[in-house]
């Protein structure tokens, strides 16, 4: 049984850092895809970052050039490094994993609050 567990969110100021980290369990191998999406208040999920199972990422507009996403195969954790947070980054963070075993098999995470506040 899959589960992903997301820590690190918080209130943070403009102009500030913080670090989401995202663990996997029951994986059989880490031959699988993690992705980061947030949902802002009265907003749909935004799908905001992702790395493959060899480390290659892709990231949203919006958030290019200010996070970082990674991961520790060793440790079956993802991370994602946020920098220089505005207000509107305001939302719950959730991470996102799927991996295919005869068809695509999406597990997440229960989420993680980051507000963006003076």
């Amino acid at each position: 049984q899959v589960q992903l567990v997301e820590s690190g969110g918080g209130l943070v100021q403009p102009g500030g850092s913080l670090r989401l980290s995202c663990v996997a369990s029951g994986f059989t191998n880490s031959d699988y895809v993690i992705q980061w999406y947030r949902q802002a208040p009265g907003k749909v999920r935004e799908w905001i970052a992702i790395i493959s199972s060899g480390g290659g990422t892709n990231y949203a507009d919006s958030i290019k050039g200010r996070f970082v996403i990674s991961r520790d195969n060793r440790k079956n954790t993802a991370y994602l490094q946020m920098n220089s947070l505005k207000p509107e980054d305001t939302a719950v963070y959730y991470c996102n994993a799927y991996n295919y075993v005869g068809s695509r098999n999406d597990y997440w995470g229960q989420g993680t609050q980051v507000t963006v506040s003076s």
